[in-house]
């Protein structure tokens, strides 16, 4: 398959990565030389200078006609007319990141209709969301949702000298309809069996229905973990703000504090309840004045990795029971939790998974990627002919890097084991090592190589 990511900004460099690394054939546009040329000089990829609206770019043979534009540009005007051209430069499908809340507030079935968008993404929302997530579930580091609901993904840390700190699996006291998915330690991914012991430092993820994963949350992991009413976010960007509404929606305190004046004012102008506060979060006589050490969760969302992480360590020593963070940098997320940030959620991620499910297609639903791109939870559907259909996946042969954690049939999901028999039109849940995601799919969605 043939993509062409227009914008070598950062996420357009973090799409290009995973699709390069997935084997496709990947052009990079930019007008920016310098940006193309450090991509080059790291990527697996092809790149062209040029304006992204050019006619002479999408006359140009390596992209007219190419299966995907991904364009992703600083500017959504821009991201627009580039989708548009693209298709009538014989382009097949088109994705196109659009960032201005009132834009897709008005429509975005408009927006695809008229600008023949396949796909639109918003990163500063698939962040919030992800955040509210997380954060309504106090003991999960990470919670992901599959097959509209029926699924839910669960990651928790392994504490030390937790009554779990050491017990193999086979021992664990789980719902019947929870599996413990994976176990990522030291870098590295573990699917685990029976013989296998959860360690102090352990992320360890379960996969299991929502009602289940609640249980495990509030009684397995974190028994002193309470219930959020206050949250303090630093940050009144699109994201800040986002973010600010949902809580609201949910009953929370909400409190915002934020340099800049004018996000301060769109802030205020969005919000009903919250307090937005125009001021400098790393004032610490500021931050005591509000309180900041009595809140349950303290939420960076500088366009500053550094300063987050300077942010959610000093919130965290002045009494915070919970900290996010945002970053920027994918790299940066193990980092971020060894030094006793909470949760690390990184924007480029979240929205290049999006990216990577629609480019696979075939039967894929969902991607999230896990662990900064290492590990996958994936919602495919089984296609009719895929060589897993028939046998039970103790005989399908899959390899030992994947999981299949659950499976949805007529509605119901039930957890997977050995004697579990796959049907076309299924929808499976799949934990799996990022680097055999080729291999693995093609088992559930056409022949294998």
């Amino acid at each position: 398959m043939r993509v062409v990511v227009i914008g070598a900004g950062k996420l357009g460099y973090s799409i290009a990565e995973l699709m390069s690394n997935e084997q496709y054939d990947v052009i990079f546009i930019d007008r920016d030389e310098l940006r193309l040329e450090q991509a080059k000089n790291t990527l697996d990829v092809l790149t062209i200078c040029s304006a992204a609206t050019s006619q002479s770019l999408f006359m140009d043979p390596d992209v007219k006609g190419a299966d995907m534009v991904i364009a992703v540009t600083d500017s959504d005007e821009t991201n627009m007319v580039a989708s548009l051209m693209a298709k009538r430069f014989g382009v097949h499908h088109t994705i196109a990141r659009i960032r201005d809340a009132q834009l897709l507030r008005d429509g975005q079935e408009f927006l695809k209709k008229s600008f023949q968008i396949d796909q639109i993404i918003n990163p500063e929302m698939i962040t919030a969301r992800e955040i509210r997530r997380d954060i309504m579930t106090p003991a999960a580091l990470d919670v992901e949702d599959f097959a509209g609901g029926k699924v839910r993904l669960f990651e928790a840390k392994i504490r030390r000298g937790s009554r779990f700190d050491g017990v193999m699996l086979k021992n664990l006291s789980l719902p019947g309809n929870v599996l413990a998915a994976m176990i990522f330690r030291d870098n590295h991914m573990i699917i685990p069996h029976g013989n296998d012991a959860l360690m102090a430092g352990d992320n360890a993820y379960f996969v299991g229905d929502p009602a289940s994963i609640e249980q495990v949350s509030s009684n397995f992991i974190q028994r002193t973990a309470k219930k959020i009413n206050r949250v303090l976010i630093v940050g009144a960007g699109r994201t800040g703000r986002a973010l600010a509404k949902m809580l609201e929606d949910e009953g929370l305190r909400v409190k915002i504090i934020d340099l800049d004046p004018e996000r301060c004012q769109l802030a205020a102008d969005r919000l009903k309840s919250s307090l937005i506060i125009n001021g400098d979060a790393s004032n610490i006589d500021l931050l005591n004045s509000e309180g900041a050490g009595d809140t349950d969760v303290a939420i960076c969302l500088t366009e500053d990795d550094k300063l987050n992480l300077m942010l959610a360590l000093l919130l965290k020593h002045m009494g915070a029971e919970k900290t996010v963070v945002r970053i920027a940098r994918s790299e940066y997320v193990d980092l971020m939790k060894k030094v006793g940030v909470d949760i690390a959620v990184s924007s480029r991620l979240l929205s290049a998974a999006e990216v990577l499910a629609f480019a696979r297609r075939g039967g894929v639903v969902a991607v999230s990627l896990l662990e900064g791109a290492k590990a996958e939870a994936v919602e495919v559907k089984v296609q009719r002919g895929a060589p897993v259909i028939g046998k039970s996946l103790s005989m399908a042969q899959l390899p030992k890097e994947c999981l299949v954690c659950s499976v949805v049939r007529d509605g119901e999901a039930h957890i997977a084991n050995g004697n579990t028999v796959l049907s076309a039109g299924d929808t499976v849940i799949l934990i799996l090592d990022t680097r055999y995601s080729n291999q693995v799919m093609a088992y559930f969605k056409g022949t294998v190589r």
